[in-house]
């Protein structure tokens, strides 16, 4: 297993291929995966796009694009080259060939690699080298050459990395051993659910950077790590927090979503993502001056649905309203819910009374039936 060392920050070209399918989707998507390869530590010091009706099943971008973005990182210094399109090994390997010693990864790899650098606790690592195992193992036909220049920077560090000489056998065992720990961590969770049984579970779940470690501190007084950047939390933190009329609940952040989000990732973080599933109601935590909301929210019920968790009950909780106030993308709202500002407390008391109403009711219901 590598692990990382200090460098300075890659030098990334970033590079999608628009289809014309949806020219404001695919300025929205390059814009996030800009976000995304600062997130992992890199200094972007160009864009390529390539306008084409359909992917190049040899380079992905054509070999006079690929000749282009060749010449490109030679005037820039760069190191790296990040695709939005998802890349097959082989296109992978064919890049690479056209662009010597610069290295090419995916935008799944490179959350991958996001989520190695903010692993901190064991199940969090776990969980992390599992979904890089299993992305490995689903792209190693061809890959062999393409990662062989992959140094230590992005795509390399954090737990999950191996030689590259590995094959597909010892990839098998080391998956089933994780998955075994996985199961260990999993009945673990399970046990301390049945623990806390009688407190009633509220789950905070939203897209990546909607502010929900902010919103938990918010709500509870506690001190979780906040940063402006995608997936800055990665291990799930839960806190009690007291509502109206002295109930009280606990109150889980767990990792934030993304479109697209590798489906390795969701596979491999179901035992931290069952806080969400076993949870009594879903505060659906809403970036209010984004003025792509409405994206976001039908990718969070897009991951919740494959949880299972898309008919749980749920609150609405439009946050950031002081950035909306300022026309920033969310007047026009619409939708019931809650509206709040994780950063001024603004909204705060009315949410506790929002969920300690749903909570009661929920629980009459239930008593009911």
């Amino acid at each position: 297993m590598l692990h990382s060392t200090v460098a300075a920050p890659q030098r990334i070209i970033l590079a999608g291929v628009d289809t014309g399918a949806d020219r404001d989707v695919f300025q929205i998507e390059m814009d996030e995966l800009e976000a995304l390869a600062r997130a992992a530590g890199g200094d972007v010091v160009a864009r390529c796009v390539q306008r084409r009706q359909a992917i190049d099943p040899a380079t992905l971008v054509g070999h006079g694009k690929a000749e282009e973005i060749a010449e490109l990182a030679r005037d820039t210094d760069a190191e790296l080259v990040v695709t939005l399109n998802a890349l097959r090994p082989r296109q992978r390997a064919a890049l690479e060939k056209s662009l010597g010693d610069v290295a090419v990864m995916d935008r799944s790899v490179l959350i991958l690699d996001i989520f190695a650098r903010h692993a901190r606790t064991s199940e969090g690592k776990l969980q992390v080298e599992l979904a890089q195992l299993r992305h490995r193992a689903a792209n190693l036909i061809g890959a062999r050459d393409a990662l062989s220049r992959l140094g230590g920077g992005i795509g390399t560090r954090g737990p999950g990395e191996t030689k590259l000489e590995i094959d597909r056998r010892r990839i098998r065992l080391r998956i089933t051993h994780l998955e075994a720990q996985l199961e260990l961590v999993r009945k673990r969770r399970a046990e301390q659910r049945r623990s806390r049984a009688g407190t009633p579970v509220v789950a905070l779940v939203g897209y990546t950077n909607a502010g929900k470690s902010s919103l938990l501190n918010a709500l509870s007084g506690a001190d979780v790590l906040v940063a402006d950047q995608p997936f800055a939390t990665l291990d799930p933190t839960l806190r009690k927090v007291r509502l109206a009329s002295d109930r009280e609940a606990i109150v889980a952040d767990t990792v934030g979503f993304i479109s697209d989000l590798p489906k390795e990732l969701v596979a491999a973080f179901r035992a931290t993502l069952e806080e969400v599933t076993s949870a009594t109601l879903l505060l659906h935590v809403i970036d209010a001056s984004n003025a792509y909301w409405r994206r976001q929210r039908e990718s969070v019920m897009s991951v919740l649905h494959d949880l299972g968790a898309d008919q749980k009950p749920v609150i609405n909780v439009w946050n950031k309203i002081d950035r909306a106030a300022a026309g920033t993308g969310g007047a026009d709202l619409g939708d019931a819910g809650v509206l709040v500002s994780a950063k001024t407390g603004d909204g705060i008391q009315e949410l506790k009374s929002a969920v300690a109403a749903r909570l009661s009711s929920l629980s009459t219901s239930a008593s009911a039936s």
